[in-house]
């Protein structure tokens, strides 16, 4: 899915996104952390599911931080199947993907985030599990500001398709998000009840 720029006023457009993003973590915060488990149980159930990511040769997912979704039993799903998969390191230059098995040991990185030994493998993965702080039905997201995952996907993107699932809880929809041009839709959103149809306009 194409970006779909919706805002000419990049001032307003980051202002109403932050106002947005407080909304929804607040929302996906107040969730009852069983029911947050309940949820990530049924989003990966969706995910090993999900004919796009089951043909992927390698999948990128991330280690959850604070009350995220936790893909990582999609991911150890996707592994015993015989996939190879991947996890964001935050450097400098944007994000890097590592290769990545179960019991590999992990890192302290930059914002409290468990990262890949900076030592393993660079790899670009053919499919994204992508975190989120809040969506629209048009597939644009809000994450948590830094551009991280946008500059990932448009450098993978350049050369061939990259399949990009967000996931997130059904609290963190809002009902539009202020696109800007360098913003990446999402090809797929899941959430606990189920894969987000997605409108093109």
């Amino acid at each position: 899915m194409a970006p779909h720029p919706i805002s000419s006023e990049p001032g307003a457009a980051t202002a109403r996104k932050a106002e947005l993003r407080r909304a929804a973590l607040a929302a996906r915060d107040a969730l009852d952390p069983e029911a947050r488990r309940a949820a990530s149980a049924a989003i990966t159930r969706i995910l090993i599911d999900l004919p796009e990511l089951k043909a992927a040769r390698l999948v990128s997912a991330y280690w959850p931080i604070r009350s995220e979704v936790d893909p990582r039993a999609a991911v150890e799903a996707m592994l015993a199947r015989g996939q190879r998969a991947a996890l964001p390191q935050v450097t400098p230059d944007g994000l890097v993907f590592r290769a990545w098995q179960a019991g590999d040991a992990l890192v302290a990185g930059r914002f409290g985030l468990s990262e890949p030994d900076p030592g393993l493998p660079e790899v670009e993965p053919d499919a994204m599990i992508v975190p989120l702080a809040a969506f629209d039905r048009l597939g644009q997201r809000i994450g948590y500001g830094a551009g991280y995952y946008d500059g990932a996907i448009a450098r993978l993107s350049r050369d061939r398709p990259v399949v990009t699932v967000g996931v997130g809880f059904a609290a963190q929809e809002v009902e539009r998000v202020p696109a800007e041009a360098h913003d990446r839709a999402l090809r797929h959103v899941v959430t606990e009840a189920g894969p987000v149809v997605l409108r093109t306009a």
